[in-house]
């Protein structure tokens, strides 16, 4: 059998089941971000930290739509997302506690709690609070050895953070939490060099552990205010660095690919909506400033009012079969004016 013939007809297949996936109504993504301020300010952040932390109403919000969507669902994923998320933890365990307790009364319901953090307040009681509150799946991002590291991922009163992340990183491991942590390692031209000792130490103080894996992530220029300085992998020679890296790595199972380009961006996905702070509903975590990101508002009564126009970009791709537009909608997005006032949309 020639399996290369049959490769169209299995890539169609999967298109298809990701279609299905990305507009089911029963199932429903929800990013959110208890705060947009940080404790970090890393120097190739795309954020502008101008939003504070979610208030009383949004949070009330937040838990009517879930109250709202719950009985509909078979799966339910709530990621926390920043700013860093842990500034805000009440809020986190706010709303997670919500969500326990919405889970008692829908045990079949298959659920996922995860958290993109710096790392620098997830000790072990807070990780094990959050563990009674579902959340047990973590993101946490490392530049290097420790003397490269503090020189990027640098926190906002100038002081370092290295030794503090790989404590808690140790003190998790040591635990025995029923956890799950991506290690993000940042690749730079300044890194590079110095990177296969440390993805050594890292695979030997790690992935021993099943509950750890790594993932290689070149940065990139995001319109962050120092983007213009920022140095970046070159596109001829990223594949060749990431795979020397990768090699480094022990098993193929502690390590997770960033840019195999096969699944959807989950800015594409019809029911996976980003929550910011002030209520305002986005699709996409990197474009936070662009007002094509701005779909819509979430009220207190738990509805979600979403401008169609503005929605119908994100999603381009399905209808249009273009899977470039499906792995990241943002690229060549229909750039849209400020959003003053909602038109009349879907309301969920």
């Amino acid at each position: 059998m020639d399996q290369t013939a049959d490769a169209p007809v299995r890539d169609e297949a999967a298109f298809e089941d990701e279609l299905l996936a990305a507009l089911t109504d029963e199932a429903l993504h929800l990013i959110i971000l208890p705060t947009e301020q940080c404790n970090f300010r890393c120097t190739y952040c795309y954020e502008d930290f101008s939003v504070g932390r979610m208030g009383p109403e949004t949070v009330q919000g937040v838990k009517r739509l879930l109250d709202r969507r719950i009985d509909g669902l078979r799966q339910l994923n709530v990621s926390w997302f920043g700013g860093e998320p842990l500034l805000a933890r009440s809020v986190v365990e706010e709303v997670s506690s919500h969500v326990v307790e919405s889970l008692h009364r829908r045990p079949e319901l298959r659920f996922q709690g995860d958290m993109t953090t710096n790392g620098y307040l997830l000790d072990v009681p807070t990780a094990e609070r959050l563990t009674e509150l579902a959340v047990t799946s973590y993101q946490i991002s490392l530049d290097g050895p420790q003397a490269l590291h503090d020189t990027t991922r640098v926190r906002a009163d100038g002081k370092d953070s290295f030794r503090r992340i790989w404590g808690n990183l140790l003190a998790l491991r040591n635990s025995a939490l029923p956890l799950r942590v991506l290690l993000r390692i940042h690749l730079t031209p300044g890194n590079a060099p110095f990177m296969a000792g440390f993805l050594a130490e890292v695979r030997d103080t790690f992935l021993d552990d099943p509950r750890f894996s790594v993932g290689l992530k070149p940065i990139e220029r995001l319109g962050g205010a120092n983007d213009a300085s920022m140095e970046i992998l070159p596109g001829s020679a990223r594949n060749e660095i990431q795979a020397e890296l990768e090699a480094v790595l022990r098993t193929s199972s502690t390590l997770q690919s960033s840019s195999s380009g096969t699944e959807a961006c989950y800015a594409a996905r019809a029911n996976s909506l980003v929550i910011r702070a002030t209520g305002d509903v986005g699709k996409c975590t990197v474009a936070l400033s662009d007002p094509s990101n701005s779909i819509g508002r979430l009220t207190p009564d738990g509805t979600l009012s979403i401008d169609n126009e503005r929605l119908r970009p994100w999603l381009r791709g399905w209808k249009s079969r273009d899977r470039s537009a499906v792995n990241c909608p943002y690229a060549d997005m229909p750039r849209q004016p400020k959003l003053l006032q909602i038109s009349p949309g879907r309301t969920r």
